[in-house]
């Protein structure tokens, strides 16, 4: 996905900065990381308090499969509830609940 593409989707929460790492990008707002993208997918980033409605609307928890022999691990990061696609206004709204993810689990 373009860096423009990504910056358009994200639009409604303000401006973001976005940095190559793990072969995909990482998604910051203010400093924080909310998203990533792989594989040409955006992933939100997710915590104990918001899992839960990510899982409610559908989207799917990221599981980095990793090298061989090693198992994989569900990641922290979900796919963009479909509803959202279409619709900037909740696209906003998923991307604050990322972002409100992202400052609770700052270190």
């Amino acid at each position: 996905m373009k860096d423009e593409d990504i910056r358009d989707l994200f639009a409604g929460l303000g401006p973001i900065t976005i940095r190559r790492m793990f072969g995909g990008k990482g998604i910051y707002h203010e400093g924080v990381i909310f998203a990533l993208e792989v594989d040409g997918e955006i992933l939100l980033k997710a915590d104990r308090e918001s899992a839960p409605d990510f899982a409610e609307a559908g989207s799917r928890q990221w599981v980095y499969t990793g090298k061989p022999g090693r198992k994989p691990t569900a990641m922290p990061y979900w796919s963009i509830p479909d509803s959202a696609l279409d619709d900037t206004e909740e696209m906003s709204a998923w991307a604050r609940k990322a972002y409100e993810a992202g400052l609770r689990t700052r270190k």
